[in-house]
């Protein structure tokens, strides 16, 4: 089964149906920049290990170029919370600050009587709702997106393959066994990462 080799910003290359290189997406660009001198007629191909999608390389200039292109951009810094409300009003003794951040919510007045009428308040009982609402489609949220990481990759790899249809009704049966089955016969390393996309190894969905 396929194993992501970078846990900030794996990619696989793919040289026809066997994996040329995996990694980060500079460590791909370079393989691949690599690789193409020799020739060869299998189409290349990469892949994005976390959501499946086919990605594009721009592989002109230096290897220095080409490896400073592929970085992944650096993250937005996170809005600071709004405390300005908080530092206005004394704070219960004991009470710790939790770096909330105040925008507008609208709601119907019997909504806002509910909330009003909760332990702790309208804040309060809001965020418990959000925590719960999270945790109750975590699972089936992970499920959709490895779903569709799956597919977006089968389908511009192994559109064309035996089995791809009835592989496709498993996977979004979530049946690893059927689906298994459906892509025996395909190639080792297209068969290994379609498998890794669609039901991850514990590590590996940890890191996605």
């Amino acid at each position: 089964m396929h194993q992501p080799t970078s846990p900030a910003d794996p990619h696989t290359a793919f040289a026809g149906h066997r994996i040329l290189a995996a990694g980060s997406l500079a460590e791909v660009a370079l393989a691949v920049k690599q690789a193409l001198p020799a020739g060869g007629d299998a189409p290349i191909l990469v892949f994005d290990d976390l959501s499946g999608k086919q990605v594009d390389l721009d592989l002109s200039g230096d290897d220095a170029a080409v490896a400073e292109r592929h970085r992944p951009l650096a993250a937005p810094a996170a809005p600071q919370p709004d405390t300005s409300a908080d530092e206005a009003q004394p704070r219960g003794r004991g009470r710790p600050k939790l770096g909330v951040v105040a925008r507008e919510v609208t709601l119907l007045p019997r909504h806002w009587d509910w909330l009003g009428a909760q332990p702790g308040g309208a804040s309060v009982a809001l965020r418990k709702l959000v925590e719960q609402a999270r945790r109750d489609n975590e699972a089936r949220d992970h499920l959709r997106q490895r779903q569709e990481a799956a597919y977006r990759f089968m389908s511009g790899m192994a559109g064309n393959l035996p089995g791809f249809e009835e592989a496709t009704r498993a996977l979004y049966a979530d049946d690893p066994e059927r689906f298994a089955r459906q892509i025996a016969d395909w190639p080792r390393d297209v068969r290994g990462y379609a498998m890794g996309l669609a039901w991850p190894s514990p590590g590996e969905a940890a890191a996605g």
